[in-house]
């Protein structure tokens, strides 16, 4: 068993896909029209037929309710991993993206927090395999 695919409720599925694909670099792999919106997923360009992210409406009221409460905590919705936390946090920087956590050493690793601008904070991580790369 494997994952396949994993989601983050978005607020505007054509603000989260410009975002998601111009800012992080993640490319298109499904859409799919459904009514009022798309089953539609972005992947890694390293790993194109590796697990894919939905980009899913937060139409439903507890979704909007439980993305809320996670910013309102500071509580990333999920997390990336890059070689290089502080190289990622540069450039992403310099393309206007908000980070509310700087890159931190934790333990082991160092992370830093963003704003996806679509209800989200993601994470992300440069695990030790990848420290100094």
């Amino acid at each position: 068993m494997r994952i396949h695919v994993t989601s983050v409720f978005v607020d505007d599925q054509d603000k989260a896909l410009r975002f998601y694909t111009e800012k992080l670099g993640f490319v298109k792999k499904t859409e799919v029209p459904l009514g009022d919106y798309r089953w539609l997923t972005v992947v890694s360009p390293e790993a194109p037929e590796g697990t894919e992210l939905l980009l899913e409406p937060d139409a439903h009221p507890a979704a909007k309710a439980y993305a809320r409460a996670l910013v309102q905590d500071g509580i990333p919705a999920t997390s990336f991993a890059v070689d290089d936390v502080r190289a990622e946090h540069e450039r992403l920087s310099a393309l206007g993206v908000y980070f509310t956590q700087e890159p931190t050493e934790a333990g082991p690793v160092v992370v830093a927090v963003l704003d996806d601008t679509c209800g989200n904070l993601i994470q992300i991580v440069q695990l030790p395999d990848t420290e100094g790369q």
